[in-house]
C-alpha cells in the first residue's frame, strides 16, 4: 500500500500521479505498487513539485509497519528517535517572532 499527499502541486504533477494512483481526495493518492514503481513515482514528484510539498507513506517491515518521506517546505519534518520515525513540528514563524523579547 502506498499513499502520497501533495499540497500546492502543479496540475501536470497531479495529472501524472493520477496515471499510476487513484486520487481519493484532492491531492491524496493511493495505490499498491512495487518498490521500483514507488521510487519512480517519488522521483517524478521530486522533479515536479515546484513550490508545493508532498509526503509519501508506504507499508514496510519496520516496528511501526510503515515508512515515509517528505518534500518541500512544511512545518512537519521526519525525526527518527530510538529507531522509530516520528514527526516533529517546527515552530510557527508568528509564534517565534512573538516569543522574541523586544530590544
Amino acid at each position: 500500500m502506498l499513499a502520497i499527499v501533495v499540497e500546492n502541486a502543479p496540475p501536470r504533477l497531479r495529472g501524472r500521479l493520477a496515471i499510476w494512483l487513484l486520487e481519493v481526495r484532492a491531492g491524496v493518492y493511493v495505490g499498491n505498487v512495487s518498490r521500483r514503481v514507488r521510487e519512480m513515482i517519488w522521483d517524478q514528484v521530486d522533479k515536479g513539485i515546484e513550490d508545493g510539498n508532498a509526503v509519501i507513506v508506504w507499508n514496510t517491515n519496520t516496528e511501526s509497519g510503515y515508512d515515509f518521506l517528505t518534500l518541500g517546505k512544511n512545518r512537519r519534518i521526519p525525526k527518527e528517535m530510538d529507531g522509530v520515525k516520528l514527526v516533529s513540528f517546527l515552530p510557527d514563524k508568528g509564534i517565534v517572532e512573538k516569543a522574541k523579547p523586544e530590544s
